[in-house]
């Protein structure tokens, strides 16, 4: 059924994207698409996270629901771009996917495994098309449809490990910020490179450093994050 909720969230997001875009509406219908998508994810797929376990096992209660629809519609709109953009800019949702698809190979999650590698695929697809032939443009139908999808996978692994709140927030909230911050300095092909290497770095550091070191930097760099959300310039949510 996660299959299922997971197709027809993504169609319910589009739908709205592209009537807001059409009819020119308020931003509000789109938010509302992506509202409804989460609820089916939630309702129909029965996802969400009733407990967090860190130190201690943390159960959520009633505020299961709550955490999993803000988490779900918060990372929707990481990657929720408005102006047309260089395709290359989707290097960082796929080195999130591959980080995603190589985390669920090693926990045995099958879901975010096929999920994460067909979204890979297609994303690549969709470069070396957009390379090939000049005729791709990236809007923010593509990217609000991906982010949506990155956001169910990190929901189905925080299930598992809370540790793996890492993946988004550091293979592209973090790039994404750092693009923001220098696309105005340097060239943008030059600032897409920049941010898909940080993305690389640190989904490489993700295999190799110690699990404990992984949550000081979640809860430090998350912080950042957050402090860099009060100027409109970096706000990607």
């Amino acid at each position: 059924m996660l299959y299922l909720a997971l197709f027809i969230g993504v169609v319910s997001i589009v739908i709205t994207d592209k009537l807001t875009q059409a009819f020119k509406l308020s931003s509000i219908l789109g938010l509302l698409g992506q509202i409804s998508a989460s609820l089916v994810i939630i309702m129909v797929g029965k996802l969400e996270v009733s407990h967090i376990f860190i130190n201690d096992h943390l159960e959520l209660g009633y505020l299961a629901i709550p955490f999993t629809l803000l988490f779900l519609v918060g990372f929707t709109n990481v990657m929720n771009i408005e102006k047309v953009q260089n395709p290359s800019i989707l290097l960082l949702p796929f080195v999130s996917l591959v980080c995603f698809s190589i985390a669920a190979f090693f926990i045995g999650h099958s879901f975010v495994l096929i999920t994460g590698i067909c979204s890979s695929l297609t994303i690549m697809f969709i470069l070396l098309y957009g390379y090939f032939t000049g005729k791709v443009f990236v809007g923010r139908t593509l990217t609000t449809s991906i982010g949506f999808i990155m956001a169910v996978l990190s929901i189905s692994l925080i299930e598992i490990s809370i540790v793996t709140i890492y993946i988004p927030l550091f293979t592209l909230a973090l790039p994404f910020s750092l693009y923001y911050l220098i696309q105005d300095k340097i060239t943008n092909v030059q600032s897409i490179t920049v941010s898909f290497l940080t993305a690389i770095l640190f989904g490489v550091l993700m295999y190799i450093v110690p699990f404990n070191i992984i949550w000081y930097l979640v809860v430090g760099l998350t912080s950042i994050l957050i402090i860099t959300q009060f100027s409109r310039k970096y706000r990607f949510i």
